[in-house]
């Protein structure tokens, strides 16, 4: 078996740092705070959740225990989601830093998801068989679609703090956020109604890769010592991850079936 490409790897980098970060603070990993305080053995668990982060995303990079990494960090990507994103949209829907926490999270999961499908076969009797294979990353795929507007939608309504992240030698640094707003909500429906996916997904992934070029690495540069860069640069890496993942998915759908607008979520 050989590993999927680029994004496969970059999403098994991505958790493996947030998986070193989380180990190094003895704390939850930052994009998934604030962890309340009256969980029980918190410390224990933040330590254990840093070892799986860490060991899974290893886990990925290594041909033999590919599949079964792949799993376990869909599989924790999700209880992420359900318990903790989820809960905190239904306590307060109006809020849009929730809807960004939860779009942020499925898009990570649909990495974790599409990597599993990618690496398994529907002769693995562990993996459930609609996650395995090409259902397994038709089903990723809806999920990436369906994320995407959440992280857009956000560029728009916290603009000044979208603007903070543009560089400032870039011109008009203010359309700019809106304009990757805009994006991510355009790329998210294109995928959802199979209006040029392949373009779609391509683009998408571009810009998250740009984001991590000309904003994360240089904040890390910047601050080295700095958790929240770090953090900031471990996930977009694993986002970004996803994104080249699902353009790959799409293509290889694409080319399966002979036409560009075929339908692929």
């Amino acid at each position: 078996m050989q590993l999927p490409g680029p994004g496969y790897l970059l999403f098994g980098a991505g958790m493996a740092g947030l998986g070193l970060l989380s180990l190094l603070y003895g704390d939850f990993a930052l994009s998934w705070q604030p962890v309340p305080d009256w969980v029980p053995w918190r410390a224990p668990l933040a330590y254990a959740s840093g070892v799986m982060l860490f060991a899974s995303g290893i886990g990925m990079l290594i041909r033999r225990t590919a599949r079964y990494a792949s799993l376990i960090l869909t599989v924790n990507l999700l209880v992420w989601l359900l318990l903790l994103e989820v809960p905190r949209v239904l306590a307060a829907p109006g809020f849009e830093a929730a809807w960004l926490g939860v779009g942020e999270t499925l898009v990570l999961v649909a990495g974790g998801w599409i990597s599993l499908s990618s690496v398994s076969t529907s002769s693995d009797k562990w993996v459930p068989a609609f996650a395995a294979g090409g259902e397994g990353s038709r089903l990723a795929r809806l999920l990436f679609a369906v994320g995407l507007p959440m992280i857009g939608l956000s560029h728009f309504v916290y603009i000044d703090q979208t603007v903070g992240f543009v560089p400032a030698w870039l011109p008009e640094r203010r359309a700019l956020g809106y304009l990757t707003g805009a994006g991510h909500i355009a790329a998210g429906i294109a995928l959802l109604f199979s209006i040029v996916p392949r373009l779609a997904a391509t683009l998408e992934a571009a810009m998250m890769s740009s984001f991590v070029l000309l904003i994360h690495v240089p904040g890390v540069v910047a601050a080295p010592r700095d958790r929240l860069q770090w953090t900031m640069l471990c996930v977009a890496t694993a986002i970004t991850g996803s994104g080249w993942s699902v353009a790959r998915s799409v293509a290889r759908a694409s080319s399966r079936f002979g036409l560009e607008g075929q339908r692929v979520q």
